[in-house]
């Protein structure tokens, strides 16, 4: 595992916490990342995660932004507080990538798209970023990514429908469906 730490540059302290309602992602997760050489502990929610903060902050986490039983972003502010050089990537999902950017001005690292696997996360977590990273295998379709400005825009408009219908110049029962819809793919 030494080896492994030393090539993956992960540094002298591999604890990663790892925040997610979906057990066996979560537990999966773990698994790949302690192949990997980090050191990782599970939370379920965000009282898990804020009760492990207070005993030990972890120098790597990775953090579910809608948790069962509250938000992530209440996770990445207390780990900022409590460890100011921890590496915070959010996982987002739900076409969330608004509040994502949040979280990356509250002090996370980076976010990822779920579903995200264990090379997507290791890459994020120890990007130094100088240097860009590699364009992505499958990036998002057109209406994927039309999606995600509607969702953008609604997220900055405090999720006022008539509101964000004005500002993108359509109609607001227009709106409705678009948002009632799952994002497409």
């Amino acid at each position: 595992m030494t080896d492994d730490k030393k090539s993956l540059n992960i540094g002298p302290d591999p604890s990663l916490l790892l925040v997610d309602d979906d057990e066996m992602f979560v537990t999966r997760l773990a698994r790949a990342m302690e192949k990997r050489g980090f050191a990782p502990q599970t939370a379920l929610s965000v009282r898990d995660a804020k009760s492990m903060i207070q005993k030990f902050a972890p120098a790597y986490a990775v953090i579910d932004l809608r948790l069962e039983d509250g938000n992530g972003l209440d996770v990445v502010e207390m780990l900022r507080d409590t460890r100011g050089d921890a590496r915070i990537i959010v996982l987002t999902g739900y076409g969330a990538i608004a509040t994502a950017v949040a979280a990356v001005k509250m002090g996370a690292t980076d976010y990822l798209a779920k579903p995200a696997d264990a090379n997507d996360v290791t890459s994020a977590l120890l990007a130094t970023g100088e240097i860009l990273p590699s364009p992505p295998e499958n990036p998002m379709s057109a209406d994927r990514v039309r999606w995600e400005h509607i969702q953008r825009v609604y997220e900055q408009c405090d999720r006022n429908v008539s509101e964000t219908a004005r500002r993108l110049h359509m109609h607001r029962r227009t709106l409705q469906r678009i948002l009632a819809k799952r994002g497409p793919k």
